[in-house]
């Protein structure tokens, strides 16, 4: 299990946030497990090969950065299924509607880690406004809030800003919704490619919850806090008199 960090100088003598930000998959939503079992179905339609369920996962996540990030801006729906189609295609298997559909319809039912809606709630219950900021669209993430407790006050989506992280765009967009600046939040992250990007340009305050999946923050930045698990946040926060 990672070690928490000691928190930043920046972070533990700073002003109490008044929103709290958080990455959805990974963070707060078990989005590595949900894709294993996906694309785990999908290969298992598919006989007469021997590609694994982490080379088609790694295929795929290329893919769907690179369409991310390519002009113009398309639905997640739509990235997401051609990423899919585009890896199978590299690994000598073919797509099928089906499979595309078990990929997305399956996101919207990843549930949420087990400390999360309790951890939401002590959060709400201590004034914190809660928003998540997501690589995603409305319908898809509606799924994964209705299973948060109703703790959520705000979801900006990737569909609404017309950007995917790691641009600096959607933070843009969500903190102009929010009516903030980058000192009134500290944003909540498992995601070091996607979200750290943006608070090194932009500047926000952020923790990085380091679930032992092997991903590494980026080599110019280094979050402000790190913790092993959502809960853990509720005590760091608590130690600064938030």
């Amino acid at each position: 299990m990672p070690q928490p960090s000691q928190p930043s100088a920046s972070l533990s003598h700073s002003p109490r946030p008044q929103w709290l930000t958080f990455d959805c998959y990974g963070t707060l939503i078990q989005w590595d497990e949900g894709l294993r079992d996906a694309v785990t179905r999908i290969l298992q339609s598919k006989p007469g090969h021997n590609i694994g369920t982490s080379d088609l996962i790694a295929t795929f996540d290329h893919h769907e950065h690179a369409l991310e990030q390519t002009p113009p801006h398309r639905a997640f729906r739509e990235v997401a299924g051609e990423g899919l189609r585009l890896a199978l295609q590299d690994l000598g298997l073919q797509a099928s509607p089906q499979d595309i559909g078990v990929l997305t319809d399956n996101i919207s039912a990843m549930p949420p880690f087990p400390e999360v809606v309790p951890t939401l709630a002590a959060l709400k219950a201590r004034g914190y406004r809660l928003c998540i900021v997501s690589n995603t669209d409305d319908d898809i993430i509606a799924g994964n809030v209705a299973q948060l407790g109703g703790h959520i006050d705000r979801v900006i989506t990737a569909q609404q800003a017309g950007a995917y992280k790691p641009n600096r765009r959607l933070f843009d967009y969500a903190h102009e919704q929010l009516g903030v600046t980058k000192d009134d939040v500290v944003h909540i992250c498992a995601s070091p490619h996607l979200d750290h990007a943006a608070a090194r340009d932009i500047g926000f305050r952020c923790v990085w919850v380091d679930r032992g999946t092997g991903r590494r923050p980026l080599p110019d930045y280094t979050p402000d806090a790190t913790i092993a698990a959502l809960d853990a946040v509720v005590p760091l926060f608590d130690g600064f008199g938030w």
